[in-house]
């Protein structure tokens, strides 16, 4: 199967502790590489991660608060002492370009690449990238300024064909693609062979969305199902919801309820509050409602 990974370098909340960064991921889909917030940290875990920073061509910001965009200055200057040409494009929210603009005109003056700023609405869902791999829509959530999640959607690959037709019926290497696509295979004694008998079934598509910060959205549930893997933010334990509440985020337990309620096949937790010294309590209570829970944590890679 062609990449979808997912790779975690952050998913600390609001203050970096010994145990975790701030938010950051970064999602492969077929050797391109999109990253998901940029809180400081950012580059020396990518070192660590081998990721090749100047393969990143899209930048994803979900909300202007420090814990998710402090990185993302830092970024930019390190892409062009490494002689960066390629431009760069970071997504976010209304306001982006007053507060990074000026950093960029003053910190990456002279820069060898372009780099551009696109702000998208918090208010609604709507595709805001596409290429011939993936489709990126953004999802509103609901935090104390404006914040957008975002949904990466696979786009359906080709049938595989079968090794054995090949050979079988003497198919040239330049008609695969072809057959590929549908066509029938006629042989040079005139007999056609029907595609189904070629080929097998496409790989499955693959999902991921990414929440995080949000208070508990069931609105959403509709543009998640079926999701192959959700990140939603698990700031707080259900013990302090009040507390979650006032911070518009989520506990655990709303963000299994989240998955259960999208079909989603698997969830994964994180933007852990710095008071939790293990985040086992907020894994095990997202458990008991969605039992296939991941807790997130600097390093993890995961296949889809």
């Amino acid at each position: 199967m062609e990449k979808f990974e997912l790779y975690i370098l952050g998913c600390g909340a609001a203050l970096p502790t010994p145990h975790h960064f701030c938010s950051s991921q970064v999602l492969n889909i077929r050797e391109k590489l999109f990253m998901i917030d940029c809180a400081e940290g950012t580059q020396m875990q990518l070192r660590r991660s081998k990721l090749k920073m100047q393969n990143i061509h899209n930048i994803f910001i979900t909300h202007l608060h420090g814990d998710h965009c402090f990185g993302l200055i830092g970024l930019l200057s390190t892409l062009a002492l490494l002689g960066r040409t390629a431009t760069l494009h970071v997504w976010g929210p209304t306001g982006m370009k007053e507060i990074f603009q000026p950093q960029i005109d003053f910190f990456c003056a002279g820069t060898t690449y372009s780099i551009e700023l696109h702000e998208v609405s918090h208010r609604q869902s709507e595709v805001i990238y596409e290429d011939r791999s993936v489709t990126i829509s953004t999802l509103p959530l609901k935090h104390r300024v404006p914040c957008i999640g975002y949904l990466f959607q696979e786009k359906p690959l080709l049938p595989h064909i079968r090794r054995d037709a090949i050979d079988a019926f003497g198919i040239p290497v330049s008609q695969i693609n072809n057959i590929k696509a549908g066509m029938d295979w006629t042989t040079p004694d005139g007999e056609v062979i029907p595609n189904h008998l070629l080929t097998t079934p496409a790989d499955p598509v693959r999902s991921f969305a990414y929440m995080s910060d949000t208070m508990y959205a069931p609105e959403l549930t509709e543009k998640l199902q079926g999701v192959n893997l959700l990140y939603h933010e698990a700031t707080f334990s259900k013990e302090h919801e009040l507390l979650a509440r006032q911070n518009f985020h989520s506990t655990a337990s709303q963000a299994a309820m989240m998955a259960k309620e999208a079909n989603a096949k698997q969830l994964l937790i994180g933007h852990f509050s710095s008071r939790y010294k293990d985040e086992s309590v907020l894994l095990h209570e997202a458990q008991n409602i969605f039992p296939n829970t991941i807790a997130a944590n600097e390093g993890m890679t995961i296949k889809l």
